[in-house]
Parts: structure tokens; sequence; C-alpha cells
């Protein structure tokens, strides 16, 4: 077995989750910011991830593998939150503010998956990591 696929596969894994935590640290460092450049409240932003197969494994294995693929990073279309605060410069003619789409709670569990995504893929490459070095054992 090539040792060096399983670790290419776990390694996407973690520049996946690595991607996704620096997005939602961006969402969260943003939570309050009611202009940005484009001219609107600051918008929740999600990265996509995708499955790219494997082909080398399966032609000799019979068993379908895939490889952790980042599709981009886009925009989350909820409604912005309104909040009544007269005094805001940003705030309508009727005192109301709006407010980004981003949910502590929502980013916060987000954050949690990430980091047990990302320990799984440690735990994986640790596990082959092990394996190499039992089947060099072997051959002494």
């Amino acid at each position: 077995m090539d040792f060096l696929l399983p670790l290419k596969i776990s390694a996407s894994g973690l520049h996946a989750q690595r991607r996704r935590m620096d997005v939602i640290a961006d969402n969260l460092s943003n939570i309050e910011t009611t202009r940005t450049e484009a001219g609107g409240p600051y918008r929740r932003k999600m990265v996509v991830i995708g499955a790219r197969p494997v082909e080398d494994f399966d032609s000799h294995y019979q068993i379908k593998l895939d490889e952790v693929e980042l599709g981009g990073i886009v925009e989350d279309q909820s409604p912005f939150k309104k909040a009544y605060n007269p005094s805001h410069p940003d705030a309508d003619a009727q005192g109301y503010l709006q407010k980004p789409n981003v949910d502590l709670i929502v980013e916060m569990t987000n954050m949690l998956m990430a980091r047990r995504a990302f320990e799984a893929n440690l735990a994986a490459i640790k596990a082959t990591k092990q394996m190499a070095i039992k089947a060099l054992e072997i051959g002494r």
C-alpha cells in the first residue's frame, strides 16, 4: 500500500479545515462591522468544501476514496439583522441600523466542528505514520 496517499488525503483535510477556521475568525472579527468598502454591513462568509476522487487507489483496491477539495468562499445571503439605534451614523431614516448576518453561536459551533475535523485528520496522519513504522520493523 502506498502510505503517501492517506497522508495526502489527510493533509488536504487539514488544509480545508485551516481555511475554514480562517474564514470563521474573519466572520467573528467583523461581527459589529456596519460599513464595508462595498457600502453595506459585513456579510458572513462560508467555505465550500467538496470531494475530489483519488483515482490511484480505486484501480488497485476497488474502494473509492476522495480527497478534500476547497470549492471557494461564498457569502451568506441571509438577511441582515436590524437594530434600533437612531444615533448611529449608519442608521436609516427610521433609525434602524443594519447589522451583519453573523451569529456568534453559529460561528462558535462551526469553529468547534472545524477543530474536531482538524484533530481527526491529525489522528489519521499519526496512525498512518505508525503503520509505516511497523511495516518497516517487519522488514528487519
